[in-house]
């Protein structure tokens, strides 16, 4: 049984900085391309992030684009979603999700092709 476990959410003022851990048991990371996604209430999830399984290459929101830097670390079976000036709109509750058949290089943005996910974690930006 695959899990993922986010951590590292919390409450920062507005241009401050987090960096969330997306830890995965039961079966190494190196199977998965892996993504972050958040949901704000009274919104739909959407995508924020993502990183193939052989980590040659990232994707982004156009909203965090140059801001949040996705990463993985196979060895710790753990991923990490860096984020930079942040803003209010970024509070949102951040999932991490794991795709189990896509491979090589090639990143995963759509939310309906990840096998599985986490619980999430709370990240609140304040003004």
């Amino acid at each position: 049984q695959v899990q993922l476990v986010e951590s590292g959410g919390g409450l920062v003022q507005a241009g401050g900085s987090l960096r969330l851990s997306c830890s995965v048991s039961g079966r190494t990371i190196r199977d998965y391309a892996m993504g972050w996604f958040r949901q704000a209430p009274g919104k739909e999830r959407e995508f924020v992030a993502a990183i193939s399984r052989n980590g040659d290459n990232t994707y982004y929101a156009d909203s965090v684009k140059g801001r949040f830097t996705i990463s993985r670390d196979n060895a710790k079976n753990t991923i990490y979603l860096q984020m930079n000036s942040l803003k209010p709109e970024d509070t949102a509750l951040y999932y991490c999700a794991a795709d189990r058949r896509t491979s090589g290089g090639i990143v995963v943005w759509q939310a309906k092709l990840y096998d599985y996910w986490g619980q999430g974690t709370q990240v609140t930006v304040s003004s």
